[in-house]
């Protein structure tokens, strides 16, 4: 054997090219070769997989992403309509804090934007916020103040912009 790990049978010189099928019965690396090249024509005849065998594959990974893929997808709506309640909750308890401060709520002219720039008041202790949050559904949300539902009403139209609807296109609402 030389320094490489390659066998090398007694009385051939260094170097020298062996076939694989020759037999040196001096040593046991004919049994070697041989084994080497049954392995390399047994993957050489692999031709891979047949059409059939493809489509089944593939048919398996549709009906499993038919059975999947509508699951993760209403996740997602419910996911975002949390969301939305929570900015919410964040929102009152902001516009809360402001009150405690200025004495009262902002005015439906100074909106959400009074949370994180000073509306010009002595009392005016912010910002209550970092940054004014969009809703989920990258849409500002709505102030009213005075509101129909409570001293103000703070709400999201949801997925579809507009009054109402179900799921992802329901309103969200502080006062709910």
């Amino acid at each position: 054997m030389d320094n490489l790990g390659i066998l090398i049978p007694q009385g051939h010189p260094k170097g020298s090219v062996q076939s694989p099928l020759e037999r040196d019965t001096s040593s046991g690396a004919h049994k070697f070769r041989l084994s080497r090249l049954a392995t390399q024509l047994s993957f050489k005849n692999q031709k891979g997989f047949s059409l059939i065998e493809i489509m089944v594959v593939m048919i398996i990974i549709g009906l499993l992403a038919s059975l999947v893929g509508p699951k993760l997808f209403g996740q997602l709506g419910k996911a975002k309509t949390k969301t939305a309640k929570a900015q919410i909750g964040m929102l009152m308890t902001s516009l809360d804090a402001y009150r405690l401060d200025v004495g009262e709520y902002p005015t439906e002219q100074q909106g959400l934007e009074a949370l994180v720039s000073s509306t010009g008041s002595d009392d005016w202790d912010g910002p209550y916020i970092p940054k004014l949050p969009l809703d989920p559904w990258n849409h500002p949300y709505i102030y009213q103040n005075p509101g129909s539902n409570g001293e103000v009403d703070l709400y999201s139209y949801g997925k579809d912009i507009s009054p109402g609807g179900d799921g992802e296109d329901a309103d969200i609402t502080s006062w709910e």
